[in-house]
């Protein structure tokens, strides 16, 4: 079982927390407010501990042990500064991951600097998922991987339906690979004698540029 540091339970913290628990992992939240920590340890079985502490005290963040966590969350996102100095100590400590919360560029760059392996950004990742979701014509979800590269759920173009990847020759035409395809709530591996249809959706992965081409 995977163990997880969260530091912060704002709306990022607790929302993290939920989903950690539906994976059966094990966590300990921290807070410096009791109240935000109230109600955790009954509403999830799986946060261990709710320790009510200040992370930027070096003593106090050693104290919890962040070298044993797999992944420690500095979940702080309305004061940057502290976020900053727990990353700091984060690393310094020996933790194995850190992911910090940013709002701007700038902080991003800080918290980089300090050691945290990677950002997040709560509101600009939701907006960006869903402005390229609603944006592009046939895509239903998708995961970023990397810059401009994805994993996209899309519905098989008209042009495809009837017809299988190999008389498409889609790798070739479309710089694009088919990797499964969604039937109902079931996802199901993708071969090459798979006969593309109206009801189901493929996980296709690629370029965002290539995508369009198909979708458009």
């Amino acid at each position: 079982m995977k163990s997880f540091l969260i530091i912060g339970m704002g709306s990022l913290g607790h929302h993290l927390v939920a989903e950690l628990d539906k994976q059966s992992c094990e966590i300990m939240a921290v807070d410096i407010n009791e109240a935000k920590l109230d109600a955790l340890k009954t509403d999830f079985k799986n946060v261990v501990s709710t320790p009510v502490c200040d992370c930027t005290n070096r003593a106090v963040l050693q104290g919890l042990g962040v070298e044993d966590f797999d992944v420690c969350f500095v979940c702080i996102e309305d004061y940057f500064q502290a976020c900053l100095e727990i990353t700091d100590l984060l690393k310094e400590l020996g933790a194995k991951k850190v992911y910090s919360t940013a709002n701007r560029d700038i902080e991003e760059k800080f918290l980089l600097r300090s050691g945290a392996d990677r950002i997040i950004y709560p509101e600009r990742d939701i907006c960006s998922k869903i402005a390229r979701v609603e944006c592009s014509q046939n895509v239903f979800d998708y995961i970023n991987l990397a810059d401009n590269y994805s994993i996209f759920e899309i519905e098989a173009p008209k042009k495809w339906q009837g017809k299988n990847v190999i008389e498409l020759d889609i790798r070739n035409k479309y710089n694009v690979n088919i990797v499964a395809y969604k039937s109902g709530d079931k996802i199901l591996p993708f071969n090459a004698e798979y006969i593309f249809n109206e009801e189901d959706h493929l996980l296709v992965l690629g370029y965002i540029d290539d995508l369009k081409k198909i979708t458009k």
